[in-house]
């Protein structure tokens, strides 16, 4: 081997080393680093793409609530009384409170945002709001198209999409893994503010009774599950 070839071979083990040493440091400050396999993470270790993956999102969620609020309260968030107010029906009948209606909007501002965030920064794909069933008893999970979503939506079959999961977003390693997580995340916007964001807890006549949307995610998808919220960040919440 000559100079020039073993001196690009110590640079690149040089390199190698230093992408590691950061991948350790970052992983113990960030639970969305942990999470991240290897292989992915050193594909976005060159512009600390990770750190600015988890900042970016997070500025997604206060983006989001922010101009939600403003649109129905000027400069300041609602109050928890305000947050408990019904503010209409859903189609079936059942009450929406204003923390319901807030909710949705934001998410979709979000969401909006997040895209054009992850097609920046994650260096594979991913899927926004994307529908799975899940076999609990086969650990199986499949996808389900949305036209076919807004098929059965339109139609009113909505006991066909029971026991169905949509995460806000996943993402994958590959595509030849479109079924299967590195992370899922989902936004969370309290009502008032100063709650804290927690998983929904499925209750009595759920597929999935006593069991955390955090564990759902997991067990359908694999991978880590974690949640953004304005005041918060990405957290690790445990059920």
């Amino acid at each position: 081997m000559d100079s020039e070839t073993a001196g690009k071979a110590r640079y690149a083990a040089y390199v190698a080393e230093q992408a590691s040493a950061r991948a350790a440091t970052q992983a113990m400050a960030s639970p969305l680093v942990r999470a991240i396999p290897p292989a992915v993470l050193a594909l976005m270790q060159q512009d600390h793409g990770a750190d600015e993956l988890e900042k970016q999102l997070t500025a997604c969620a206060v983006q989001a609530e922010q101009v939600g609020n403003a649109r129905f309260f000027q400069d300041r968030p609602p109050t928890r009384q305000e947050c408990a107010e019904v503010v209409e029906q859903d189609r079936c009948g059942n009450p929406v409170t204003r923390a319901m209606f807030l909710g949705k909007q934001k998410h979709v501002l979000a969401l909006q945002c997040a895209e054009q965030v992850l097609k920046k920064l994650w260096p594979a794909p991913f899927s926004i709001e994307q529908r799975y069933r899940y076999y609990p008893h086969a650990r199986m999970v499949e996808s389900i198209s949305q036209e076919k979503e807004a098929r059965l939506l339109a139609d009113g079959c909505t006991d066909e999409l029971r026991g169905t999961i949509k995460p806000d977003i996943v993402l994958h390693e590959n595509r030849s893994q479109l079924l299967k997580s590195v992370l899922t995340l989902d936004f969370k916007f309290p009502c008032p503010d100063s709650n804290l964001p927690q998983w929904t807890q499925y209750g009595r006549g759920s597929p999935y009774e006593d069991m955390s949307q955090r564990t759902l995610y997991q067990n359908a998808l694999g991978g880590q599950a974690l949640l953004i919220s304005p005041r918060y960040g990405l957290r690790e919440v445990k059920p």
